[in-house]
Order: C-alpha cells, then sequence, then structure tokens
C-alpha cells in the first residue's frame, strides 16, 4: 500500500483518540510516533499494533526532543538507578533515535525486573535504553562510531526525515518495470556494483574496488544509467569487503548523499577496511580516490538494517537482508519491487555450509523471481573440502611445521578468515593435539576480531554462548593469542629463532605486514606458508600458489629475487565462497525456483558453465553478462 507523508499522517490521525498529544516523523522507511504520554501506544493491545496493521510500516516511538534531559544529567541519572553490581563500561547517546545504550557486565541487573531500570531511565530522563554485554575485546572502531553518531545525532535525524520523503514521494505514471545494469563484478572477480533500476527508482547495489587492478580499480560509475549520482535513491551494501564496500566513499566525493542501508557489522567493518585501504594506498604513494572527509560523511548516511528486518528503501521497492555465511553481517538482499510484482534476490558472496563462525547461507524466501549469483567457483571441477577436511589439513600442516622448529605463516584477510583459523588453532591447542606456541596476529586482525566479539548475534550459536560467557571459554582470548603492536615488536618476532605461528594481513599477500614474514622467512625449509582465502590473478600469493621458486619483491626501494625454500600450502575449505556443489544445493533448496538467473562474480568460464548447468536443470533462463550490459526482469 503507498502513501506520501501526508496520507500516513491523515491514516494515523483516524486510530490515534483526539485527546492524546502526537506527531508524526520519518526515518527512512521508519514511521516514528513522537509523545510524552506512551502508554496508550504501547502493550499488546496499544495503539502501535493497530497503526502497524493499517498502514503495514515499522512503527517507533520517541520522546520529544524538547523534553528529554542533556545527556551529561541522563549519565548521571543512569548511575544513580543501574545497581553498582552492573559494573557499566560505557554509555553512547544517540541523539537521533534519542537512544542511550548502556554496556555493562551484568545485562540482566542492569535492566532489572521485568525491565524495571530501564523504564525508569526512560521516564526520568526521557531517553529510551538499549542494554548491551560488555565485549570481552575493545573495539575501536564501534567506539569511534558511536562517539561520532553522537557528536552528529541532530544532523543524522534530519537525514533520515529526507530519506524518508523520498521515499513515500507520490507515485509517478506508467506501468511498472525494473532491469539489472552490470556495473562490476561481471566475468571478473572484484569491484562489485549492480544497478536495479525501476520505473520510479534507482538503487546501487555494492560499490567495491578491483584490489589487484591498480590500472582500473573502480565499477563504471560513468554508465549514462549510473549519472547522475546524486540521483540514486539508495545504495544497499552486502558486506564489508573492499571488493564489495570499498569505493563506496567515492559516491560522496561525487555528490551521492542518500542512505546507505548495511548490517551493523558490516557498517563497523567497512570503516575498518577502508581507512586502512587510504593507509596502505598512501604507504605505497597511490593517489587515493577519496579521502576520510569522505568516509565520514559516508558514516553520517548509513542506516543500520538487521538480519530479517523487511523495510521500505523506495517508494516500490521494500528490502529484506538474511545471512549469506561468507562473513560477519554478509547479507543476501531480497527486493521486494512494485508490490510484490516481482522479487528480486542478490545472494552476494556466500558460504551453503556452516562454519566455526556462520550458519550455512539462508534458503527461505517467500517469492524469487529473479536471482542474481555469485560464480566465483561455479565451473565443473571447483569442489572444495569441508570444513572437517580443511580442519585436518591445517592440524596436519601445523604439527609439521612445529615438530621441525619451523615458523607458520598464515597470509589472511583481517575479516572472516583470521577469525576461523584462530578457532581451528585454538581447538589444537585446547585439545593438547598441538603443544601451545605464540600466535601472532599482525595487521587489523585484532581490531576485527573484537569487532566480532560485540556482534555475537550473526554468529553461530555455540560460538555465540562461548563469547557471551564469563568462564574463560571464548576462543579470541586466550593467552597465545597476541597482537602485534607496533614495528618494533615486529622485528623482534622476526628476529626471535624459536617456533610460532603468524596471522598476517594482507590475504593476497599484495601488501601489508605479511610480505615482511614472508620475506624474512621464505628461505628456510623448516618454515611454512599456508593459504586459507582465494588469490587473485596479478597477487603476489597466485604467483606463489603457481609454484614460483623465486619472485620479486621490493626491499628497501630496490626489486630484489626472493627465493622460496619453505613449505607451501593452499587449504581451500576454510574459503568463505560456496563451491559448484553448494551454489547448486542453494539454488536446489529455494522455496521457488527463479525464472532468471544472473550470473557474475567469476571469471567468463565459471560464470558460463554454472549457468549453462542451472539452466539445463531448472529450465530458467540464465545469462553471463559482461559489463555494461543490462537485463530486464520483467
Amino acid at each position: 500500500m503507498r502513501m506520501t507523508y501526508k496520507e500516513l499522517k491523515d491514516e494515523i490521525a483516524k486510530i490515534v483518540p483526539r485527546n492524546i498529544e502526537y506527531k508524526v516523523d520519518l526515518e527512512a522507511g521508519n514511521i516514528a510516533i513522537i509523545t510524552t504520554n506512551m502508554r496508550p501506544f504501547t502493550g499488546s493491545d496499544g495503539l502501535i499494533g493497530k497503526i502497524a496493521r493499517r498502514i503495514k510500516r515499522k512503527i517507533v516511538l520517541r520522546t520529544p526532543i524538547e523534553s528529554m534531559m542533556d545527556a551529561d544529567k541522563a549519565r548521571n541519572v543512569i548511575q544513580e538507578v543501574i545497581p553498582e553490581e552492573a559494573e557499566i563500561t560505557e554509555m553512547y547517546f544517540d541523539a537521533c533515535y534519542r537512544e542511550v545504550t548502556i554496556q555493562c557486565r551484568q545485562p540482566g541487573t542492569a535492566i532489572g525486573r521485568r525491565g524495571e531500570n530501564s523504564n525508569a531511565i526512560r521516564d526520568k530522563t526521557g531517553w529510551s535504553v538499549k542494554v548491551e554485554r560488555a565485549p570481552h575485546l575493545f573495539a575501536k572502531t564501534i567506539h569511534d562510531i558511536r562517539m561520532y553518531r553522537q557528536t552528529n545525532g541532530d544532523e543524522r535525524r534530519k537525514l533520515l526525515k529526507d530519506f524518508g520523503l523520498n521515499i513515500h514521494r507520490p507515485t509517478r505514471p506508467g506501468n511498472p518495470w525494473a532491469r539489472v545494469t552490470a556495473l562490476g563484478s561481471y566475468r571478473e572477480v572484484g569491484r562489485a556494483c549492480h544497478l536495479v533500476t525501476t520505473n520510479e527508482s534507482r538503487i546501487m547495489i555494492d560499490v567495491g574496488v578491483n584490489v589487484a587492478n591498480d590500472n582500473d580499480p573502480m565499477p563504471f560509475f560513468t554508465a549514462p544509467e549510473a549519472l547522475p549520482l546524486e540521483k540514486l535513491d539508495a545504495v544497499i551494501l552486502t558486506h564489508a569487503h573492499l571488493d564489495h564496500a570499498g569505493m563506496l566513499p567515492v559516491l560522496f566525493k561525487f555528490g551521492y548523499r542518500g542512505p546507505v542501508y548495511c548490517t551493523p557489522p558490516t557498517r563497523d567493518l567497512m570503516l575498518l577496511l577502508q581507512t586502512d585501504y587510504l593507509k596502505i594506498g598512501g604507504a605505497e604513494g597511490k593517489v587515493a580516490p577519496y579521502g576520510m572527509e569522505d568516509i565520514r560523511t559516508c558514516m553520517k548516511h548509513v542506516v543500520d538494517v538487521e538480519w530479517d528486518s523487511t523495510t521500505d528503501i523506495a517508494p516500490d521497492i521494500k528490502m529484506t537482508f538474511s545471512n549469506s555465511g561468507h562473513i560477519i553481517g554478509s547479507s543476501a538482499v531480497h527486493l521486494n519491487i512494485a508490490d510484490g510484482k516481482h522479487n528480486l534476490l542478490f545472494s552476494g558472496d556466500q558460504k551453503y555450509e556452516k562454519s566455526w563462525l556462520f550458519d550455512a547461507a539462508n534458503t527461505r524466501f517467500p517469492r524469487v523471481e529473479s536471482l542474481v549469483l555469485e560464480s566465483t567457483y561455479g565451473s565443473e571441477g571447483d569442489y572444495q573440502p569441508s570444513r572437517q577436511e580443511a580442519n585436518q589439513e591445517l592440524k596436519d600442516i601445523v604439527s609439521r611445521t612445529l615438530a621441525r622448529g619451523g615458523k607458520m605463516i598464515f597470509p589472511v584477510f583481517a575479516v572472516g578468515r583470521s577469525q576461523e583459523v584462530m578457532i581451528a588453532i585454538d581447538e589444537l591447542f585446547r585439545s593438547g593435539t598441538v603443544k601451545p606456541v605464540p600466535v601472532w596476529l599482525d595487521g587489523m586482525i585484532q581490531e576485527a576480531t573484537a569487532i566480532h566479539a560485540a556482534h555475537p548475534n550473526y554468529l553461530t550459536k555455540s560460538l555465540r554462548k562461548s563469547l557471551l560467557r564469563d568462564d574463560g571459554d571464548n576462543p579470541f582470548s586466550n593467552e597465545w593469542f597476541r597482537p602485534v603492536k607496533g614495528r618494533e615488536l615486529r622485528e623482534n618476532i622476526l628476529m626471535d629463532t624459536s617456533p610460532c605461528i603468524v596471522l598476517a594481513t594482507s590475504g593476497m599477500m599484495n601488501a601489508g605486514p605479511v610480505v615482511e614474514y614472508f620475506r624474512n622467512w621464505a628461505h628456510s625449509d623448516r618454515n611454512s606458508l599456508c593459504f586459507v582465502g582465494y588469490q587473485a590473478e596479478g597477487t603476489l600469493g597466485r604467483r606463489l600458489q603457481k609454484g614460483f621458486g623465486e619472485v620479486p619483491m621490493i626491499i628497501n626501494g630496490r626489486t630484489e629475487m626472493v627465493k622460496v625454500g619453505c613449505e607451501m600450502a593452499t587449504i581451500d575449505g576454510f574459503s568463505g565462497h560456496s563451491d559448484r556443489r553448494q551454489l547448486l544445493e542453494f539454488v536446489d533448496k529455494l522455496s521457488t525456483k527463479p525464472k532468471i538467473i544472473i550470473c557474475h562474480h567469476g571469471d567468463y568460464h565459471k560464470c558460463n558453465e554454472l549457468g549453462h548447468t542451472l539452466r539445463e536443470r531448472y529450465q530458467c533462463r540464465s545469462y553471463a553478462p559482461n559489463n555494461l550490459e543490462t537485463i530486464r526482469l520483467f
């Protein structure tokens, strides 16, 4: 049911009694009821439920800004209301949502019986209360984002109102239609970018960088369909990896000021990875495509959306995120277009297998007429070992290397594979299978791990339980995991002759601290280098994977050949991507089979082979388009 802002207010006025004072505001796709008299709206029989059923939108209750207590005074009230034994660690005030987030060691004590403490704080201060268990690891990135939001709350509230007004604009004339334009990652891996165009809206999904191609790293932003960028209705991110979110700040550099929809973990990791991308580029003397100011502008426009929560993002499009099993917060994107006339699913990067960290990608969607499917491992021979087989391979090479007194190097992506390898190593040490040695975490791994710990609801049930317990069973906090803080410690590790394990970025060895460990330790046959993630063409990692006996590296500004004498291994089972079997099984498990399947995020042969098999198996139309091609959906 399509409504303008005025029509929404008129419908709500028919339900709310005239003696109740309230206002209606917009928070992007949500409707905010602003009132000091909340009791008639709450409860199982309250007005909120009646309004939501009438207008088919999510309703949130807010206190008027002028009725709210100053944050500093509210902080004192909170300290008085919440018992000391709750052990408050942090408080964050977000004026945009009129909400205070209280982190503490004992959340149940903080909330109080039947929420009495939370209710008391709201009644006394006007701030609604969100209580979180304080994570074992401090995530500076999350702290910085929350402080930034605290500082820019008023501006963000105005932005959300603008986003909502755009969503609830008047209907445009004409029959509905929709199409997908390929702007990146088609017949290639990297710079993912799709443009969904309807008769009413333009939505961009993912804005990635090709990290392996300095000459042509950006999506096709200059395609006529994408311009002008400031007229896009929304941007959606499936996950935080640079090949999907690394060029997002470029949109803001060139005038985009609309919303960016993503899950909270994607928001946090995106900031971490984009900032590091600038840092590495600067160290290598590259001209940055954007600056920190563009990243900060982008952060103001982020709208958090949890999994399985449906929200309006354009006049004719509703969006729902669900688990894709790739990295923390990674999502499949389901778009309901034109009041359900067509349903389009973007798989995102996905893994249809349960791992140490994540459940298998979700397949429960009410309807899917069109599917855009990743094809990284879509060829006939692309079959990966199971997680159990991968764990055994890891155990074997770690045991071999440490037994001969060697050093073990894992080039890892800071997000996802690092944490999974950490859990596998933790299990080896805890079980007594391998005698513990120091496991050094170099690069952004410790911070990325802290972000995982801060979002336990996006992890498997068993891992979530271990992270929330206080009995020392947290796999990320054990004594053998040691962050490398600074160059001096790294140099000491390089000089130390005793056995150890190093997890270091970057995962493809095209930059980052891992190259220093490799340069110093590559010559010795006692040591080992083990890949646990995808190695793109043109990277040092791919050359080593191919068996090069020596490789060129820049040392002190000069190119030198480094001889490779260490043991080399690749464990494919830790991949965050589905193999061919899992991709086919994913489609097979969908409750409704798509009539159109578009393959991307793989080279031409992989996309083509997967598309051919899907076409034969499901009698659907399949496509493996080039970048800049457009496919009409209906």
